[in-house]
């Protein structure tokens, strides 16, 4: 039966029906320049990551994360207060302590004797910020960085710690901060992943990471973040057997593709495809990786800013050249973790050392990343899970002092990438215990970090189970 809509639909012409063509291959022709992916077939996908975009212009590209783990003294790096050694050993003022909650290494204490810092501290650079004598190369260069003094997180214990600050919750199984950013946004290299870690050990008491730190969660597997080992073999079981040669990879890699996709047709499992991408951004990597973890062709001038350390693979100076390295190739998220900032007892013969380890690299990192024109587009973070306390653990020695975990307060900075440099940010009290100005909680720090990378917290979001969850989910 005739209807005046049908009727309608039959009676455009040849003029109006090519008219709205052009506009139609016009939009085509700017998507498929726009987001590199966004018009392939689904058949095609499996050969390469899609390319995200951002919610709004972002103001870093890439992020290196330097973590601290075992959380380093604020009050032997960038929180100076001169009062703890006016009030040495008297005891934390019940006022100041206001009943928060202690470690079982402290809570049988009777007495919190204060301490102040070993060691000196000087003000630097315009701003003025005092940074100990254990970091000079890091107090030289305070006019590039934001120091911020007034983190503050619920977990008291490393474990939970840690993974709140990786993952924004204190339970794990959640997706790390580097599997959000690659889910968001995807990676800029086809050949690399969009998010590698690196590990080193420092001299100190050391604290384990674990893969949970690094992992996709819920996310999809694609967005785990690949490990980088110290050993001659830069990424485990990259590269092929002995007597297999590239040809016959390929042809192995087809083969098995084909199989994968045949599997997928019949269950629809997503994780298949994102296996099949897996297993074919593992045979780009292994042209790629060599030549990027070959660290013989950086210049002398760029050796002697990092230090002869980092010619030896696995040391903290190595993984921060790496770092620069994984980050100027376009890998979106490089998570280096440091070892050996656990100072319970003996912090005053143990800290300094640790402090030689990464002050002379961090500092070469952000001054390297400066010189080639890529510190505008790329964020580094440096910084630990926690703070340490303002008293003593155990008894006060005359010669050695140990400081117990503190959630309360702690300092971290942060360059590049978006950040307003040459600040001090957020204020603690004259003991050191309380945050008085511009608290920073772990949400905000997350928030703040995807705000720069172009991403808002709150439509970052990923279905599961019938929850949407997101980086900065409230912790429970």
């Amino acid at each position: 039966m005739s209807h005046p809509f049908f009727d309608h639909r039959l009676n455009i012409n040849r003029r109006y029906f090519l008219g709205k063509l052009s506009v139609g291959l016009g939009s085509l022709a700017l998507g498929s320049l726009l987001i590199k992916d966004l018009f392939q077939p689904e058949s095609d996908l499996t050969s390469s990551l899609p390319i995200g975009l951002p919610h709004f212009a972002p103001k870093a590209k890439r992020i290196i994360y330097l973590f601290q783990n075992g959380a380093p003294s604020q009050l032997e790096s960038f929180d100076y207060k001169p009062m703890l050694h006016k009030m040495y050993g008297q005891d934390l003022p019940a006022s100041v302590r206001n009943g928060q909650r202690l470690t079982g290494m402290t809570a049988n204490q009777d007495k919190f004797p204060l301490v102040g810092s070993a060691f000196s501290f000087q003000q630097h650079g315009q701003s003025g910020a005092w940074v100990s004598e254990l970091f000079p190369n890091i107090a030289s260069m305070v006019d590039d960085i934001c120091i911020i003094k007034s983190m503050h997180t619920e977990a008291i214990n490393h474990d939970p710690a840690l993974t709140f600050m990786q993952t924004g919750a204190q339970q794990g199984n959640r997706p790390s901060m580097g599997s959000w950013l690659s889910y968001g946004l995807g990676s800029e290299n086809q050949n690399l992943p969009a998010f590698c870690v690196l590990l080193s050990k420092g001299k100190g008491n050391g604290q384990g990471v674990y893969s949970k730190l690094w992992t996709n969660g819920f996310l999809d597997s694609r967005h785990q973040g690949v490990q980088f080992s110290n050993s001659e073999e830069r990424v485990l079981y990259l590269n092929d057997a002995d007597g297999i040669s590239r040809d016959e990879r390929r042809k192995m890699l087809d083969h098995l593709n084909a199989l994968n996709e045949m599997h997928y047709q019949e269950v629809g499992d997503p994780e298949i495809q994102s296996k099949i991408e897996q297993y074919e951004l593992a045979y780009r990597m292994q042209t790629a990786v060599p030549e990027i973890t070959d660290l013989s062709k950086e210049s002398d001038a760029t050796i002697k800013l990092y230090g002869p350390d980092c010619l030896i693979p696995g040391t903290y100076a190595s993984n921060c050249l790496l770092a620069r390295k994984l980050s100027e190739s376009g890998v979106r998220f490089v998570q280096l973790y440091h070892q050996g900032w656990d100072q319970h007892s003996n912090l005053s013969g143990e800290m300094p050392s640790q402090a030689l380890d990464v002050d002379r690299a961090s500092a070469a990192l952000v001054q390297d990343l400066k010189q080639r024109g890529l510190l505008d587009e790329t964020l580094v973070i440096w910084g630990g899970e926690f703070g340490r306390t303002n008293y003593c653990q155990g008894p006060l020695s005359a010669n050695a002092y140990g400081r117990d975990h503190h959630p309360r307060a702690y300092s971290i900075w942060m360059a590049g990438g978006g950040v307003k440099p040459g600040i001090v940010y957020g204020e603690t009290d004259e003991f050191g215990y309380n945050i008085i100005e511009n608290p920073v909680h772990i949400n905000d720090f997350h928030a703040t970090i995807l705000n720069l990378m172009g991403l808002d917290h709150e439509k970052l979001i990923y279905k599961h189970l019938g929850r949407r969850y997101r980086l900065t989910d409230k912790p429970l």
